[in-house]
């Protein structure tokens, strides 16, 4: 079974932990030793976030000497390799010398009039207080947008269109390799009219929205994404809270979830469903196998009759 394991911001970071490469170090090994015992029966790809990464970046490049700040694709391209290297090498340790591992730099191709330019909604960075974050937003030209008691930076968030690497990925794949790619949502590119130039863009692409389109791209059997909560919650934080488990795409879509956290991972993986008639699971980063396994996790699954509108379509390309 093919499987893409979607890594949320926590894989490397945990909240209220300071961003110190030990902390995300530790993390990654914690997430490495499940995904690891993954891939002794199956086939995986791997995706990740880089919001936290990225924003600070972003903050030392505003702060640097140099007259002309870094743009947010270079950033991302950087935050990417740094991770995914970060990942590749816990993975390696574990794994067995035959076994490969590879980190693919990935750029993703989003339109030059996607909406998102002109409402930026994907936080990145650290937290901070009202007062801190709106003199920084003044002083760096920053959109800023609240989150919980304190504010983060925001930035555009345009949806993936697709994947300039897809048939790497694919090659990397078909010789079992675990591959690491489109980490952060990848690096968010523009073509031109002509179709013949790649240009990068002020952008950071949501990586569950990312990670689906992906999955389904490369034909996964399974997209998992692994956060920090055990399941996907109706009335969270009420008396009334309770998880679901397995759940249809029909009545999942029918639910409404914060767009500041859960809202983009349910979106992810109804999207994937969708798509391609195959199952989501959303759950904590500590039951990545038993999340694969079926045991834990919020499980979306298509209707009945969509699966089978989904086999049929899947039997016809393949007689074709």
């Amino acid at each position: 079974m093919l499987i893409l394991v979607a890594l949320g911001g926590n894989a490397l970071l945990r909240r209220g932990e300071p961003m110190t490469v030990a902390n995300q170090i530790a993390n990654i090994r914690r997430a490495a030793a499940q995904i690891a015992a993954l891939a002794t029966d199956h086939q995986l790809i791997i995706t990740h976030g880089n919001g936290p990464q990225v924003g600070l970046l972003a903050l030392q490049a505003a702060t640097g000497d140099s007259p002309d700040a870094t743009p947010l694709d270079v950033l991302d391209a950087e935050s990417e390799g740094m991770i995914g290297y970060l990942l590749e090498q816990e993975l390696a340790n574990l794994l067995p010398e035959n076994r490969a591992v590879a980190t693919l730099l990935t750029r993703v191709e989003v339109l030059a009039d996607d909406p998102a330019f002109d409402h930026p909604t994907k936080p990145i960075g650290p937290v901070y207080s009202q007062g801190d974050a709106e003199r920084l937003a003044a002083s760096n030209h920053w959109s800023i947008a609240a989150e919980g008691a304190g504010f983060r930076r925001v930035v555009a968030s345009p949806k993936p269109q697709r994947f300039a690497e897809l048939q790497p990925i694919r090659w990397l794949l078909a010789h079992n390799t675990v591959v690491i790619a489109a980490g952060g949502g990848g690096v968010p590119v523009k073509v031109s009219a002509d179709g013949k130039t790649r240009t990068g863009v002020e952008a950071v692409i949501d990586k569950d929205r990312c990670s689906a389109l992906l999955a389904a791209e490369v034909g996964a059997d399974l997209l998992l994404i692994a956060t920090d909560v055990d399941a996907v919650y109706l009335d969270w934080h009420t008396p009334q809270e309770r998880a679901l488990g397995e759940v249809s795409l029909a009545e999942l879509t029918a639910v409404t979830f914060p767009s500041g956290s859960m809202g983009p991972k349910v979106e992810a993986a109804c999207d994937f469903t969708a798509r391609t008639g195959r199952p989501a699971v959303i759950g904590s980063i500590a039951r990545i196998q038993d999340m694969a396994n079926g045991t834990a996790g919020t499980r979306v699954i298509p209707h009945p009759d969509d699966a089978a509108v989904h086999a049929t379509s899947r039997q016809h390309r393949e007689a074709v």
